[in-house]
């Protein structure tokens, strides 16, 4: 650090989410698809396939909702470089246990 070099860290984190609206988070997932700057005329679906999708997949809206650059927003001198998120049904993954317990 004393060299100006950044200091690359991973942050490990699992959070449980009870949903009480399954249709509500569909419905934010939609609305935010359709608010993001997509150049739809190049992707393979349109606008409303890629939303219908959405309310039809739960853990993939609730993951299209994770703001991971809002974690650490506050923070000075930090950035959100990259990550991987997903959501999933159920009980948890045994591949992602790095030094929980329940």
């Amino acid at each position: 650090m004393e060299n100006g070099e950044p200091v690359v860290m991973r942050v490990y984190c699992r959070v449980e989410v009870l949903i009480d609206d399954p249709g509500a988070v569909a419905a934010l997932a939609g609305q935010r698809l359709r608010d993001a700057d997509i150049d739809w005329p190049s992707e393979p679906d349109t606008i409303e396939e890629a939303a219908a999708e959405l309310r039809t997949d739960l853990p993939q809206a609730l993951a299209s909702l994770v703001d991971p650059d809002g974690l650490l927003a506050d923070v000075p001198g930090v950035r959100i470089r990259r990550g991987r998120w997903w959501a999933e049904p159920g009980e948890a993954s045994p591949r992602f246990q790095p030094g929980f317990t329940d």
